[in-house]
């Protein structure tokens, strides 16, 4: 294989992996445009027995953390959102030509889901969730198409620790 062979075949692997990034941009964006639309603020939308179409707003991150703080965490998870997006695109970038297709699928997760909810915060001023699910009495704290692709990647980012990065050198030792 050519130099330049090589160039567009490490070029189409980074593509590739940015693409999956933004499918998952474009769905939270689509989805959460959807819910705002059509379900009013706080409202339920049962789905199944177990799971409900909302419309919710959070200021904070995950599980609501700070929620309460008195609007400086916006800010503050913008500049970190944006330092995480901008970390995991160099790192792909960098990986590109390595085959580490689990990292790899799990930081596209990870930065899709990133920059879905910075958009949010940007724009909004917060995230909106609204999947809601329920076992028996006890509910799940909502979510959106972005934090479902971050836990999935923070998933494939465990798996690939685990069991695929750094086994050359474990094989070693």
């Amino acid at each position: 294989m050519t130099k330049l062979e090589e160039t567009g075949a490490s070029n189409a692997r980074f593509a590739i992996w940015a693409v999956v990034a933004i499918v998952i941009v474009v769905a939270d964006q689509l989805t959460k445009w959807a819910i705002i639309e059509w379900i009013p603020l706080y409202d339920k939308v049962p789905i199944n027995s177990f799971i409900n179409l909302t419309h919710q707003k959070n200021p904070g991150a995950a599980f609501s953390f700070l929620a309460d703080a008195g609007g400086w965490q916006r800010w503050f998870f913008v500049v970190l959102s944006s330092v995480v997006s901008t970390v995991i695109g160099v790192w792909l970038w960098r990986i590109r030509n390595d085959g580490h297709m689990v990292l790899s699928a799990g930081l596209a997760l990870v930065w899709g889901g990133a920059v879905g909810n910075l958009i949010d915060r940007v724009v909004l001023g917060h995230v909106t969730d609204f999947f809601q699910v329920w076992f028996g009495t006890w509910a799940f704290p909502s979510f959106n198409v972005a934090d479902a692709g971050i836990t999935v990647g923070a998933a494939l980012l465990i798996i690939d620790a685990l069991f695929f990065s750094g086994r050359e050198e474990r094989a070693a030792s």
